[in-house]
C-alpha cells in the first residue's frame, strides 16, 4: 500500500517560516469519507478573517457534501480530467465574488484578489487540520453561474475539492507520478528591490 506523502519530507524553506506554509499542497488522492459540517465551519471561519478592500468581504462560497442532492450538480461542473479524481472528495466548493463595491456600486478592481486571499486562508486551515483542499481552475464557468443561480454582478474563480487523504495508488495511473508536493522558485526569481528586473 502506498503511503501518503509528507510535504515536510520533500520541502525545505530557505529561510525560517512556519511549517504550515510547507504543509499546504494539493494532493488528489482522497478516500471518499464524509467531511463533518463542523470541519467546514472551521474552513469558512478561517476564510472570513481574510483581509479585503474597504472590508467588503465580497467573497462567496457555495458548496455541496457528497451525500447531498446538489452533489451531482457540483460534480457536473468539473472538467473531465478533474472528475477522474474528485469522485472521492467529501465536499466540493465553488468560489465566487461580487464585482462591485456594495457601498457605491462602482467596479471593484480587486474582487478576485480578495477572493484569493480568503481562499488561501481556507487552504491553510485545511492543511492545519490535515485534510485535502485542492483548488481547481478546470470547470465550466458559464454552466456554474446558471446551475448555481449566481446573480448578475458575481463572478466565479475556482472550485475546491475537500476530502480526507486517500491511497495514491487508487488514482488513475497517469496521475500517480505527480502525487507529491511540488517545489517553489527561489526568492530571487520572484522578488527584486526597485524596478522590474526579472527574466520572465
Amino acid at each position: 500500500m502506498s503511503t501518503i506523502p509528507n510535504p515536510l519530507d520533500v520541502r525545505q524553506s530557505d529561510h525560517p517560516i512556519d511549517e504550515l506554509f510547507l504543509k499546504r499542497w494539493s494532493p488528489r488522492a482522497m478516500n471518499g469519507e464524509a467531511i463533518e459540517p463542523s470541519v467546514m465551519d472551521q474552513l469558512f471561519e478561517a476564510a472570513r478573517w481574510a483581509p479585503s478592500t474597504y472590508n467588503e468581504q465580497e467573497w462567496r462560497f457555495l458548496y455541496s457534501h457528497r451525500d447531498s442532492p446538489s452533489w451531482e450538480t457540483f460534480f457536473g461542473l468539473l472538467a473531465e480530467a478533474n472528475q477522474a479524481w474528485c469522485d472521492k472528495a467529501g465536499v466540493l466548493i465553488l468560489v465566487a465574488s461580487r464585482t462591485t463595491f456594495s457601498r457605491n456600486g462602482k467596479p471593484n478592481p480587486v474582487h478576485e484578489f480578495d477572493a484569493g486571499l480568503a481562499t488561501q486562508n481556507l487552504l491553510l486551515q485545511a492543511a492545519q487540520l490535515g485534510i485535502v483542499a485542492h483548488p481547481m481552475a478546470g470547470y465550466d464557468r458559464g454552466k456554474a453561474k446558471i446551475a448555481l443561480e449566481l446573480p448578475d454582478g458575481f463572478e466565479t474563480h475556482c472550485m475546491i475539492a475537500i476530502g480526507h487523504h486517500g491511497n495514491p495508488e487508487a488514482l488513475p495511473e497517469q496521475m500517480r507520478k505527480g502525487e507529491t508536493p511540488s517545489g517553489r522558485k527561489t526568492i530571487d526569481k520572484i522578488a527584486k528591490q526597485g524596478v522590474f528586473a526579472f527574466e520572465d
